[in-house]
C-alpha cells in the first residue's frame, strides 16, 4: 500500500509538472501568435499604402540621414505618412530575416494624425522611432521574455514616449530583448534569437539587442535602449551603430518597466538608463536635445532641468583626451586594442592632446562593486523571476550557478582558493561572488561605490582630462557566447558603476590580418574563458569595430562632441 501510494504521488507531481509546462507553452504559443498577427495586419497596411502611393523612392527615403529627413519633414517636401510606411515596410522586411521586432504599435497611425493636428512641429516630427521591449508604451506589453509578464498591459506612456510624442516622433515598433535582460545576447523562449543583420551567425548584443539588429539592417531610423552594464553600448558595438548611454536620471526612466515592475522601484547604486540608439552622432544629438526639453523636465520632475548645451557640442577646441587600450581585467580580441590606436593616432594629427590614463582597481571594481550590486542576495531575486517559466539556453550557466545553496559557494571556494590569484585575474562566474548578508554590509557596499567614484574622478581631475577613449567589447560574438562570458563586459561595465555618460563609435572593420592576430590570441591565461572569447569573435572579418568615449557626469555634450570628432577622423580615413 505505501508503495502504491509512493508511485501514485511520484505520477501526481509528473502529471502536475507536465500540466504546467503544457501551460507555459500554451501562453507563448498565444503571444507568438498575437505578434505574427500584428504582423500580417502591418504587412496589409503597408501594401495598401503602396497600391495608393506608387512613386515613393523609399531607398532615397531610406538612406537619408536623421538630421536631413527631419529637415525635409520640416518643410514639407517629405509627408510623415511616406516617411512612416517606408520605415514599416523595411522593419517588416528586416524582421523577417533577424527576428528582431517584439510587436508593431498599431497606435502609430493615431499619432500620425496626431502630429498633424500639433500647432507647432516638435524636433523630431514625423520621425518614427522603435523603442526596447522594456520602455512603457500604453496599451502593450513589456514583458522582458518572460511568461509571467505576458498578462499585464502597460497603462500608461513612460515619460519617455510621451516627450517623444510630443516632439512629433512616431514611436512604431517594439524590439526583442534577451529574458530577464540580463544578458548580453538577445534571445528569450518566447520570441526567439535576434540575429546579427551583418551575419547571421552572430549576436547582435544585448540587451538593446533588438534595437541593434533593426537600425542596423536599417528598419529605424533611430532607437531607444536601456543599458545598466553595457546593454546600448554593446548592440552598437556588434551592429556597427553609435550609441549613448547618458548619466542616470539625465533622462527619466518613469513607468519603464522591469518584469512588470517600474524601474523607478528598485533602489540600486548601479541605476538603469535610457538613451538614443542610431546610425550617427548627429542623430545621437538631436535626440538628446529634442528629449532635454520642458516636458521632460515638468512631466518628471526628478530630472534636472539641464537644456542640451549645443555650443559644447559644436565647439572645435582641442581637447585633452585619456586613452588606454586594456582595462587589465578582461583581455580584448586584437582589433579592439588596435582601433584604439588608430584613433589616439588620429586624434594626435588633428591636434588634440593625447594622455595615458589607466582605470584603477577594475578586478575590484568588477567583483565588489558591480557583480556584488545585483547579486547581493547570492542571485534570489533575479531567480525568483523565473519561477514558473521556462529558462532560455543562454541563461542557463548563469541560472544554475545561482541556485548552488550558500554552503556549496562555500565549499567551492575553499576548493578553489588555490588558484585565488587566476579568480582574481578574472572572475569567471556568479557562483563565486560573495554577498550582503546584512543591512550594514550594502550600506558599506554603497560606501565602497561612492569611494571609487571619487577616487576615479580624482585620478581623472590629476590629470586633467576633459574626455577618456577607451576599448569596448566586440566584434559580435557567436549567438550563444555572451552567456558563457558575463564577465567579459568590463569596459562597458566600469561606467555603469560610476555613472558617466558613455557612447560607442563604429571606426573600422575586422580585417583578414585581424583574423589572423586573434589565432595568437591567449588573453591572460590562456584558460579556458580565453579560448571561449576567441571562439566567440572568430569568423568576423567584415564586421563592425568600435570605440568607447567617455565624459565627467552630465557632461553627455562632451562625451558626444568626442565620438563626433572620432566618427569624423574614421569617415575622413
Amino acid at each position: 500500500a505505501a508503495l502504491a501510494l509512493l508511485c501514485g504521488s511520484a505520477a501526481a507531481v509528473v502529471v502536475w509538472k507536465w500540466l504546467g509546462k503544457r501551460q507555459i507553452q500554451k501562453k507563448m504559443e498565444e503571444a507568438r501568435r498575437t505578434r505574427d498577427e500584428g504582423v500580417k495586419k502591418m504587412a496589409k497596411a503597408v501594401q495598401q499604402f503602396r497600391e495608393q502611393v506608387s512613386s515613393v523612392q523609399k531607398d532615397a527615403i531610406l538612406s537619408l540621414p536623421l538630421l536631413e529627413l527631419t529637415g525635409r519633414l520640416q518643410e514639407g517636401s517629405l509627408s510623415p505618412k511616406t516617411v512612416l510606411y517606408t520605415y514599416l515596410e523595411k522593419a517588416l522586411e528586416v524582421t523577417q530575416q533577424t527576428n528582431c521586432l517584439r510587436h508593431f504599435i498599431p497606435e502609430c497611425e493615431e499619432q500620425l494624425q496626431e502630429i498633424q493636428r500639433q500647432r507647432e512641429k516638435g524636433l523630431l516630427y514625423g520621425i518614427p522611432v522603435s523603442i526596447k521591449d522594456h520602455i512603457g508604451h500604453k496599451g502593450h506589453l513589456s514583458p522582458c521574455g518572460l511568461v509571467q509578464c505576458l498578462g499585464t498591459l502597460v497603462q500608461e506612456d513612460s515619460v519617455l514616449v510621451k516627450v517623444l510624442k510630443r516632439q512629433g516622433a512616431i514611436p512604431f515598433a517594439m524590439t526583442n530583448v534577451p529574458q530577464s535582460l540580463f544578458n548580453y545576447d538577445c534571445s528569450n523562449p518566447i520570441f526567439g534569437q535576434t540575429l546579427n543583420p551583418f551575419n547571421h551567425q552572430k549576436s547582435p548584443g544585448g540587451s538593446s539587442g533588438g534595437e541593434g539588429a533593426l537600425i542596423a539592417g536599417g528598419g529605424s531610423i533611430l532607437g531607444i535602449g536601456s543599458d545598466i552594464g553595457g546593454s546600448i553600448r554593446l548592440p552598437s558595438s556588434f551592429c556597427g551603430l553609435c550609441g549613448l548611454k547618458p548619466t542616470a536620471e539625465r533622462l527619466s526612466v518613469w513607468h519603464t518597466h522591469l518584469l512588470n515592475v517600474d524601474v523607478c522601484s528598485y533602489p540600486t547604486p548601479v541605476p538603469c538608463t535610457l538613451g538614443p540608439m542610431a546610425r550617427d552622432v548627429d542623430s545621437l544629438a538631436l535626440c538628446m536635445k529634442a528629449l532635454l526639453c520642458q516636458d521632460m523636465f515638468q512631466l518628471d520632475p526628478t530630472v534636472p532641468p539641464i537644456p542640451f548645451d549645443e555650443e559644447v557640442y559644436s565647439s572645435s577646441a582641442p581637447l585633452r583626451v585619456g586613452y588606454y587600450d586594456t582595462d587589465g581585467y578582461f583581455p580584448l580580441p586584437p582589433c579592439m586594442r588596435r582601433v584604439v590606436w588608430e584613433t589616439r593616432g588620429a586624434l594626435q594629427a588633428a591636434g588634440h592632446q593625447l594622455v595615458p590614463f589607466s582605470p584603477p582597481r577594475i578586478h575590484y571594481v568588477m567583483t565588489e562593486l558591480f557583480l556584488k550590486t545585483f547579486f547581493a542576495d547570492g542571485g534570489r531575486a533575479w531567480l525568483d523571476v523565473f519561477t514558473g517559466d521556462i529558462v532560455d539556453p543562454s541563461l542557463k550557466s548563469q541560472v544554475n550557478c545561482c541556485k548552488i545553496p550558500s554552503l556549496g559557494k562555500k565549499l567551492l571556494a575553499l576548493i578553489l582558493k588555490p588558484l585565488q590569484f587566476l579568480l582574481l585575474l578574472k572572475l569567471k562566474n556568479v557562483a563565486t561572488i560573495s554577498t550582503c548578508r546584512s543591512v550594514k554590509e550594502m550600506w558599506n557596499h554603497h560606501h565602497q561605490i561612492e569611494a571609487y567614484r571619487t577616487e576615479f574622478i580624482a585620478r581623472w581631475r590629476e590629470l586633467q582630462l576633459d574626455v577618456v577613449l577607451c576599448p569596448v567589447l566586440g566584434p559580435a560574438f557567436t549567438t550563444g557566447y555572451p552567456g558563457k562570458l558575463l564577465t567579459a563586459i568590463s569596459s562597458t561595465m566600469l561606467y555603469n558603476v560610476l555613472n558617466f555618460p558613455a557612447g560607442v563609435v563604429p571606426v573600422s572593420m575586422v580585417t583578414e590580418a585581424d583574423e589572423e592576430e586573434l589565432e595568437l590570441y591567449q588573453g591572460w591565461c590562456d584558460d579556458p574563458w580565453d579560448r571561449t572569447l576567441k571562439q566567440a569573435v572568430a569568423g568576423a572579418v567584415g564586421l563592425p569595430v568600435a570605440v568607447q568615449c567617455v565624459a565627467l557626469p552630465w557632461r553627455e555634450e562632451l562625451c558626444l562632441r568626442l565620438m563626433k570628432e572620432v566618427e569624423t577622423l574614421s569617415r575622413e580615413k
